[in-house]
């Protein structure tokens, strides 16, 4: 017996086999609003190459995007910021905090030749401020020198927009700004409202004329209500199936691009059906400002054979 969702997931399958437009098309139509041929599609992990020179990063990068046919290139970003040779809260603003991902951006923009947009990640300054000490530290600091805190995180986010500013002189579309703090249970919205989100208003600013400046929000019990205005960004990316949210609620308050859909922590386990099903779900739900991704890196060790279920469900 044929039931209106195996209709739907029949109907969607043939209208894939009339696939014309290339990967940045696709993207741009996605970005206004318009008809596609296809649903715009992306996925990402970890290369791990981080003590790599800039090239190989590209060339991880470039094979990934090759294989898969991803339709959005997300360039991930390891390379760690640089630290203090005094206090680790005692920094100083970088005009080229992270050179090597520069290099690894330029052979990107070289090797996709326009034909697909890339998107440079960026974790936000207090991710950064743990990453240069610990989760620990950082909270102490908090406590007891609450402007040094800020006049670091102030740093960092300088930073980080001079990088962001190079990455867009090196062909990226965006930023892609992973923000992990702004969650119940691990900030409260105050301390958020204080300590993080002028920095990470700071980042997106400074390319504010980018045209896909993508706010990652990452954990399972994000606030996501505070970012759907206020951030120069053009699209949110969030994991439906960690927080239980649905995509048909941030659609009833967010008019921008929702990247989503796709549940990241199991995506190993899930058949060509179940990413059909997941995918017919959240189209439904977002409508034509999407783009199919998981909520967050799948898998570092997913085997290719995994991973190309979702291109293979394209057709790609």
């Amino acid at each position: 017996m044929l039931t209106r969702r195996n209709l739907l997931l029949g109907s969607t399958a043939l209208a894939l086999r009339g696939a014309t437009l290339m990967s940045k098309e696709r993207v741009d139509r996605a970005l206004k609003g318009e008809d596609v041929d296809r649903t715009p599609f992306s996925f990402w992990h970890h290369f791990l190459d981080a003590s790599q020179p800039g090239e190989e990063h590209a060339r991880s990068t470039l094979a990934f995007h090759e294989k898969f046919h991803t339709d959005l290139v997300k360039v991930m970003s390891d390379y760690p910021y640089p630290k203090s040779k005094a206090e680790w809260y005692v920094l100083r603003e970088e005009k080229n905090p992270f050179p090597q991902q520069i290099v690894a951006l330029e052979k990107i923009r070289d090797g996709l030749a326009g034909q697909a947009y890339f998107v440079e990640t960026l974790f936000n300054p207090w991710k950064v401020a743990e990453n240069l000490s610990s989760v620990e530290e950082v909270r102490k600091l908090q406590h007891e020198k609450p402007q040094a805190l800020l006049d670091a995180l102030e740093v960092i986010a300088k930073s980080e927009a001079n990088h962001a500013r190079r990455s867009i002189a090196a062909g990226a579309a965006g930023v892609f700004v992973a923000i992990a703090n702004a969650q119940d249970g691990y900030m409260t919205q105050e301390d958020y409202a204080k300590f993080s989100e002028p920095f990470d208003k700071m980042v997106f600013d400074a390319v504010r004329t980018a045209p896909l400046n993508i706010l990652h929000l990452h954990g399972d019990k994000v606030y996501l209500d505070r970012f759907y205005k206020g951030f120069a960004a053009q699209a949110i990316n969030y994991s439906t199936h960690g927080t239980g949210v649905p995509i048909s609620k941030v659609r009833a308050q967010y008019s921008g691009v929702i990247l989503g859909g796709l549940d990241e922590v199991n995506y190993r386990k899930l058949t060509r059906l179940d990413l059909k099903r997941q995918w017919v779900d959240a189209k439904k739900s977002a409508g034509a400002k999407f783009i199919l991704t998981p909520g967050c890196s799948v898998p570092n060790d997913s085997t290719d054979e995994e991973l190309s279920q979702l291109p293979k469900m394209f057709g790609a």
